[in-house]
């Protein structure tokens, strides 16, 4: 039985593969990012970036850091469209935060506006939308 608060090694595991996609995909929204500054207003930039990342997301952790066994294709990808619908508002009220209160410019405050929603969208995806095989 697992103490309260202690996750198994097979959650450390998705969590360490989950962290490198992560990381993966703040990289491509940072490269898009800084391809789209300049052609394009800074908020449009940030939100064309985050699409790119995100559908790089979806594909790494569906089918590489998050391996799951459901069969509910159609459903399973509903699902983790909430939850990076999600994301987007908490990442975009980041990102007003730094860019609009504070003053950064729009390379920080999308990096800065990661973080936030990291925690957030690793549980509800590892444990409702790309839930773990059952042993």
């Amino acid at each position: 039985m697992l103490k309260a608060g202690a996750m198994d090694a097979k959650t450390v595991g998705r969590a360490m593969r989950f962290l490198v996609v992560g990381g993966g995909s703040a990289l491509v929204q940072v490269v898009l990012l800084g391809g789209l500054v300049g052609l394009v207003h800074d908020r449009v930039a940030f939100v064309a970036s985050w699409v790119g990342s995100t559908a790089t997301h979806y594909l790494a952790n569906r089918f590489w850091a998050l391996p799951s066994g459901r069969r509910d294709s159609t459903r399973q990808l509903g699902e983790y469209l909430a939850v990076t619908g999600l994301s987007l508002v908490i990442q975009w009220a980041a990102f007003e935060c730094f860019y609009s209160l504070l003053g950064l410019d729009a390379m920080w405050s999308t990096v800065l506006a990661i973080p936030p929603s990291t925690v957030v969208v690793f549980l509800i995806l590892n444990y409702r939308v790309f839930r773990a095989r059952q042993a």
